[in-house]
């Protein structure tokens, strides 16, 4: 038994797919025509990962021929393939990542699928994508568009916003994308450093029931953009002409697109390392680096992830919750390639209520249903159970995020949701946007275990002294090139921030930033960001740890763990947010270290147990331990632009529990 309550071994498995599950899985079809191509007996996907890493070429244009690329592939398939950085995937191939989503299908088939807090719905179908994408790119080629220029948007997840994705895709530009509640300082944080020649916002978004403007935030935010010479405004609060007009170079999305009919789409055919999506770190330790994502990197990757880690099919309906501030909307998008039809949702995922995702889930039939970590567990609390409320026959797989995903959350989803499910617990980030480690369709699913490193991510845990180590906690590391690595990123012309991000620790090597574990199952347990990592009497100790504990405490809606410089060592504190009329006091705070200390070690315990109302977050939900440890040490927060609630920071300053 492993320290937290992780079980490796000995316990049996929540699920196990059925043997004609597995055998019409699109990993056993990928595995017999790799056998046939190649000479192979592959017999399992744990053999078919060990090929995809010792012949990288040769696995990832198997990818190429599983997706049906369109475009043109010559020469050879890895260039510099023992460099990393510095090893190039398909030089001499050319292809367009939105000639790829738009692929040619039935007109009438469903592309994409809306609901709002609004309590709008709206199908979309292929044909009516492919029209707006046509009179999309005719406008932004009018607006002097082209190879290499950037748009940005500041938009929920609509329709539109993966429309304006695909037109500037289609006509090579380079397109980055925020959520309409990053404030004015967060907008510019990224959005300055890589001048858009068109910026796209909403006039508004809805959360929590209410509908919320935004046309004060981009009167103070667009005219500090200069290089903008369109600022396209997108309905949604039924604003956009009144908001247009008080901006520099505002448009609607009508007249802008007005002048232009649906025709025939035209691709920019480039090369395969173009850039096509530009995303953002957290920025939390200072202005958010440019991460820049190649057209055909992401594709391939996309591809891969969809159909043979989540075993998707043409005509299934992929769900992701995610804003367009984070990496899953680029994963979600990708899903078009797939011949997938979107889920999209915009809004609170409990407004009006908690069965909101789960109405949408079955009016639509959603094969796959994907979220967060933190979303099921507040289901859990809330006692939530869908499995018995509504029809979830048609969902075949569920995937989590965002942080590593409790114990009890894996057995709550197989009782509380559905028992005959793959689960998949996955974790990468926006640094390669998608993932390193997943899920495996045809394998068993153990409590509390990411299933499998990525087919074609040559991944291994390895010590201080970078030796790979196995059934102990060390760096989570990626030996080999992958070609969804970042190009590069934006204003780093001699890649001294790239390498420094990934490469610096371990010269040639990947260093992710995560503090893992392999099972005796092959699977992987990531006990939280190294960067957070806990070192009390020297001892590597992981936040993730110490929470897959605490939260098993009915009174503790979430919890937040940072180190305390203390007395020449380090000393655990434990801030907990509680449910409403729960009180920490002397029985509740026994409690919290009983359950720490027999579901992970005496080490795990606190020093310190403090309340407090509010927990600071990312934009995309993420709990940002090294912001507070920065307020609790009374160092500045370089950038809380890049928080949520910046203002719960005030409740860990000088606390006079931690001077004693």
């Amino acid at each position: 038994m492993a320290e937290a309550g992780f079980a490796t071994t000995g316990q049996a498995p929540l699920w196990t797919p059925s043997p004609e599950r597995v055998a019409h899985s699109q990993i056993t079809a990928f595995i017999a025509r790799v056998n046939a191509r190649h000479g192979t007996a592959l017999a399992d996907y744990r053999a078919l990962h060990a090929w995809s890493i010792a012949h990288p070429a040769a696995f990832w244009e198997a990818v190429w021929e599983l997706g049906e690329v369109i475009g043109t592939r010559s020469g050879p398939s890895l260039v510099d393939g023992d460099r990393m950085p510095g090893a190039r995937f398909f030089p001499e191939a050319r292809l367009n990542y939105a000639e790829n989503l738009l692929r040619p299908r039935d007109r009438a088939s469903v592309a994409l699928v809306f609901r709002g807090e609004d309590k709008v719905e709206r199908q979309v179908s292929f044909g009516e994508l492919t029209d707006l994408v046509s009179r999309l790119q005719q406008a932004l080629r009018a607006a002097g568009v082209g190879v290499g220029d950037r748009v940005a948007a500041t938009m929920p997840n609509l329709p539109e916003t993966i429309a304006v994705m695909l037109a500037a895709s289609s006509l090579g530009a380079v397109f980055s994308s925020c959520s309409p509640d990053f404030g004015e300082r967060g907008i510019l944080d990224r959005f300055g450093q890589i001048e858009p020649k068109v910026y796209v916002a909403c006039d508004g978004y809805w959360y929590n029931g209410k509908p919320v403007s935004i046309a004060e935030k981009l009167r103070a935010a667009v005219p500090q953009m200069p290089s903008a010479t369109t600022t396209l405004i997108v309905p949604y609060l039924g604003q956009a002409e009144e908001v247009a007009k008080s901006l520099p170079n505002g448009v609607t999305l009508e007249a802008f697109l007005a002048p232009h009919s649906p025709a025939p789409l035209s691709f920019e055919r480039l090369p395969f390392n173009h850039p096509l999506f530009i995303l953002f770190s957290s920025g939390t330790t200072g202005a958010p680096k440019c991460i820049v994502h190649g057209a055909g990197g992401t594709l391939l990757q996309h591809i891969k992830e969809h159909r043979l880690h989540c075993d998707l099919v043409p005509g299934d309906r992929l769900f992701y919750f995610t804003t367009c501030g984070w990496m899953m909307w680029n994963w979600l998008v990708s899903g078009l390639a797939s011949g997938l039809t979107l889920c999209l949702y915009d809004g609170s995922p409990f407004a009006p209520n908690a069965s909101v995702l789960w109405d949408y889930a079955a009016q639509e039939r959603f094969a796959l249903f994907g979220t967060s970590a933190k979303y099921i567990d507040q289901l859990r609390k809330e006692g939530v159970r869908p499995g018995e409320t509504h029809d979830l026959s048609a969902l075949k797989a569920m995937t989590s995020t965002g942080s590593p995903l409790a114990p009890e959350s894996f057995a709550f989803v197989y009782e509380a949701i559905k028992p005959d499910l793959h689960l998949a617990s996955i974790s990468g980030g926006t640094d390669i946007v998608s993932c390193f480690v997943l899920g495996d369709p045809t394998a068993p699913v153990y409590k509390g275990e990411i299933q499998a490193a990525g087919l074609g991510m040559a991944m291994e845990v390895w010590s201080d002294e970078g030796t790979p180590v196995t059934g102990e906690r060390g760096e989570l590391v990626c030996t080999k090139p992958f070609p969804c690595m970042p190009v590069m990123f934006w204003n780093d012309p001699k890649g001294a921030k790239y390498h420094a991000a990934y490469f610096e620790r371990f010269p040639n090597v990947w260093c992710h930033g995560d503090f893992a574990e392999w099972t005796t199952h092959g699977g992987l347990i990531i006990h939280g960001r190294s960067d957070a990592t806990l070192n009390p009497q020297g001892v590597r100790i992981g936040t993730a740890e110490i929470y897959a504990q605490a939260e098993q405490i009915p009174e503790i809606v979430e919890a937040i763990a940072i180190g305390q410089d203390w007395d020449n060592d380090v000393r655990v504190v434990l801030f907990v947010r509680l449910r409403e009329g729960a009180v920490l006091d002397a029985e509740l705070d026994k409690r919290i270290r009983t359950q720490i200390r027999t579901g992970a070690s005496p080490r795990h315990v606190p020093a310190r147990i403090l309340a407090v109302t509010d927990i600071p977050r990312t934009r995309s939900g993420k709990i940002t331990e090294l912001a507070v440890r920065d307020v609790v040490h009374g160092r500045p927060v370089k950038n809380t632009e890049a928080l949520a609630n910046p203002e719960s920071l005030e409740l860990f300053r000088n606390r006079p529990e931690l001077a004693e």
